[in-house]
This record gives C-alpha cells, sequence and structure tokens, in this order.
C-alpha cells in the first residue's frame, strides 16, 4: 500500500511544485522519489502483507503479493528512465514540466493499481487512470495536427474500450454477485453458469485485446504512435502495454481459470493474428515509429502467449519478456528521440548513414533491434525462448510454429533500420544525444546484454 501512497504523493506533489515554481530541480526530485518508491516496493519482497490504509484492511481491494511487486518494480525502473529523458526532451516547454510530470506519475500510479487489484472496480479505476493520462499526453502538441489527430482518435476508440469493458463488469457482477475476485473464481468453477456470464467475459476480453493493440483491435495503435510526441509513444508501447498485459494476466489467473477450455480458442485465433498481421504490415513500413508500432503489436501477440499458457505458471515468462521488450524499445527511442531532432524528420531514412557519424550509436541501436527481433544471445532471444517452451509444454504446436516463423519474418524489418545505418549515403549533420539521454542508452544496454548472458537472474524471481 506504501508504493501507491508514494506515487500518488509524487504526483501531487508536481501539481505543488507548479504553485512555488521548484520546476528547474522539479525531474531530479522525482527521480529521487522515484528511486525511494523502487526501493519501499522491493523491501516488501515476499512479505504478502496486508494492505492497510488508516488502519483499514485494502487487502479485499487490491494486494502486493510477489507478481504486483515485480511489475511494479519494473514500471517505476521504466518511469525514472522517462523522466531522465524527459530533462531535456522538454527543455523547450519548461512551462509545461510540471503538468507532463503529475500525467507521468499519476499514469505510474493507475499502473501500480492494476498490477495489484483483488477487485474488478479498482481494475477499472486502474485503466481509467492511464487511459485518461495518455489521451492528454498523445494530443498534448496543441498546435500540431497529427498530436491532435493521435489524441483525439485514441480518445474516441479507448472510449468504446471503456465501454466495452464496463459493460463486461456489469454481466459478470450480475451473475457472480461479487466484484472480488476470488468469488468470480469460485462462481465460474461451479456448474451452473449462466450465459450472462461468458458474455460478459466477451466484453471484457475485446476491451483488453484493445488495450494491447491485438488483432483486428489494433487500427488505432500506428496512428497514435506516429503523430503522439516520441518520448509519449516511447511510454504508450512500454510503461502502457506491460501495464495492461499485467492486468490481463492477473484477471485471467486469479478470476478465469477455470474457464480456460472455453477462452482458449480465442485467444488461439487472436494471437495468431497478432503476430502474423503485425509482423506483415511492418515489413512496408517508411516511418520508424510506425514501424515500431507494428512491431509492438507483433509483440503483444508473443506476451498473449503467456496468458494463453497462464496454467502452466508462465507468470516469469511474461515478467522476462516484457522487461527485454521494454528495455530494448526505450533503449531504441533514445537514440531514435535525437535522430529525429537534428535529422528534422521521423522515417527510417533519417538513421542513414548513422555508423559513419556515430558509430558507437549505430551499434548500440543494432544491439536493440536485434534483442526485439530475438537473436541471440541477447535477452529477446532468452524471452521468446521461455515463451515458446511454455507453449510447447501445454501442446500448443501450431501456434507455437506460427510465432517461431514470423520470429524469422520480423528479422527483415528490423535490418532495414541496420542496413540504413551501414549502407546508405550519409549526410553531415552530426548526432549527439545528451548526457541524459546516453544514461538511458547505456543502461538499457547493460541491462539487455546482462539479462542476455543471465536470463535465469529474472526468471526465478516468480
Amino acid at each position: 500500500m506504501n508504493t501507491l501512497l508514494i506515487a500518488t504523493g509524487l504526483g501531487l506533489f508536481c501539481l505543488v511544485a507548479e504553485l512555488i515554481n521548484f520546476r528547474k530541480l522539479l525531474i531530479p526530485a522525482i527521480l529521487l522519489g522515484l528511486g525511494v518508491l523502487f526501493y519501499v516496493t522491493m523491501g516488501q519482497w515476499g512479505q504478502n502483507a496486508q494492505a492497510m490504509l488508516g488502519g483499514l484492511d485494502m487487502s479485499h481491494m487490491i494486494g502486493f503479493d510477489n507478481f504486483a511487486l515485480a511489475f511494479s518494480g519494473l514500471a517505476i525502473f521504466i518511469t525514472a528512465l522517462i523522466f531522465m529523458m524527459a530533462q531535456d526532451y522538454y527543455k523547450t516547454e519548461m512551462h509545461h514540466v510540471t503538468d507532463y510530470s503529475a500525467i507521468f506519475l499519476f499514469t505510474l500510479t493507475g499502473a501500480i493499481v492494476l498490477f495489484s487489484f483483488n477487485n474488478m472496480a479498482m481494475m477499472f479505476l486502474g485503466i481509467e487512470i492511464i487511459s485518461i493520462s495518455m489521451y492528454i499526453m498523445a494530443g498534448s502538441r496543441k498546435f500540431d495536427t497529427r498530436s491532435n489527430e493521435a489524441g483525439f482518435k485514441y480518445f474516441l476508440m479507448g472510449a468504446f474500450a471503456s465501454g466495452f469493458l464496463l459493460m463486461g463488469i456489469a454481466l459478470v457482477y450480475g451473475t457472480a454477485g461479487s466484484f472480488q475476485l476470488n468469488v468470480i473464481h469460485e462462481y465460474a468453477s461451479a456448474n451452473n453458469i449462466s450465459p450472462l456470464f461468458y458474455t460478459g467475459i466477451v466484453f471484457m476480453l475485446a476491451a483488453f485485446f484493445f488495450k494491447v493493440s491485438a488483432v483486428p483491435f489494433h487500427f488505432w495503435s500506428p496512428d497514435v504512435y506516429e503523430g503522439a510526441p516520441a518520448l509519449v509513444t516511447t511510454i504508450m508501447s512500454t510503461l502502457i502495454k506491460i501495464t495492461v498485459f499485467g492486468a490481463f494476466f492477473r484477471l485471467m489467473a486469479l478470476a478465469f481459470p477455470s474457464i480456460y477450455t472455453e477462452t482458449q480458442p480465442i485467444f488461439l485465433v487472436i494471437t495468431a493474428l497478432t503476430i502474423t498481421i503485425g509482423n506483415l504490415i511492418a515489413t512496408s513500413q517508411q516511418s520508424f515509429k510506425r514501424m515500431l508500432a507494428y512491431s509492438g503489436i507483433s509483440h503483444a501477440g508473443f506476451m498473449l502467449m503467456a496468458i494463453l499458457t497462464l496454467k502452466f505458471d508462465s507468470a516469469s515468462s511474461l515478467l522476462f519478456y516484457a522487461t527485454t521488450y521494454s528495455f530494448a524499445n526505450i533503449g531504441a527511442f533514445a537514440i531514435a528521440i535525437p535522430v529525429f531532432f537534428f535529422m528534422k524528420q521521423e522515417n527510417i531514412d533519417a538513421f542513414n548513414g548513422l555508423a559513419k557519424k556515430n558509430g558507437a550509436l549505430a551499434f548500440i541501436l543494432t544491439i536493440f533491434l536485434l534483442s526485439m527481433a530475438g537473436i541471440p544471445p541477447l535477452a529477446g532471444f532468452w524471452a521468446k525462448y521461455y515463451i515458446f517452451s511454455k507453449a510447447i509444454q501445454g501442446q500448443l504446436y501450431t501456434i507455437t510454429l506460427i510465432a517461431v516463423i514470423n520470429s524469422i519474418i520480423g528479422v527483415y524489418y528490423y535490418f532495414k533500420v541496420i542496413l540504413a545505418m551501414y549502407t546508405k549515403q550519409a549526410n553531415e549533420t552530426k548526432i549527439i544525444p545528451t548526457p541524459m539521454f546516453w544514461s538511458v542508452i547505456v543502461t538499457c544496454l547493460i541491462i539487455t546484454i546482462v539479462l542476455g548472458l543471465m536470463p535465469d537472474t529474472l526468471m526465478n524471481l516468480l
């Protein structure tokens, strides 16, 4: 519970900072606060302590088990890296930095709620916190038409998804008689289940498939990713994606494990379509952000495989995949943002000849892209290996074969960027990231390499 309270307090501190004109030292203070938050969160490891608020037992609403703590720690780390980049990214918009910082921290608060909910009302609250925050940030550049379009499109589509989720929650509540996940699980394990219960589940699945940009609910993702400011796209493709997947896994594991047989065909079809269509469309993209958007759709399919195999204890596989994907993605954006800034464009052509202008940046970006492609011995290879192992354990051979074939296809569009860096003609524009961006790049590089060499350090957590 302390994790949630501190995260909320940091967001409120940002709002107060605007009143006392504390902008210059705001981000260093936030980074210090996130360090304390990470320490407090990890200090609860293995305790499964009751969530207390003002002497009241809140464990029926939220519960900080090791699953919640592991994903919360990852979310806090990601948020810290985002703020390190925000220090320089928003240097020309310092008059808005308190507003943006508060929204980012409230997004983290919503993420922590979604990792720890034991009640569907808290789940809906957490989703709305992160959704509303991202609606605002996607359209935060009010004089940029693309940003306005991204925010408006995301808001309209997200509102429909929230409506589906709320209807699903209402139907499940109406049949099970409770918002509590354990009570819903007991009802789902009974023999006499109302058809409305299954209808509610279908509505909820549709909403979550939208939130993770799974096919055919993915159409909003490339446009929003491309139109939103690059730093916001980074948040959406990492923090928001792993948050919704953590919540999705928790919901299916705690409330609906007994109806695995009924939901498996839906997951199989959606997973196969998501991996395949995301990969195939990514191969034709010229915009770097749209390419990573479709790549993210494909990666969502791989993470859906972890939910598909949750009865084989795939929580560690999901955590490992989410971690390796997030740090490779953040590292790629930490390089791409300076490239976009100096080259004044966001297409793959912006990376032409980068190896000649800044060989270190080109080499490190190659590592991140190869990790996302699943090339051994990088962390991304082990992420896919663990996911595939659980699928094979569950005798899901067809979906595993589809995923393996698509992993090979995925190498093609990542190599489009790599070939542009090493084989295309360079212009004379220098690419020089700031020290804070370099810190993020090096941190992500170290994590990607270490997890590739010692994957068990993370896999043994859950």
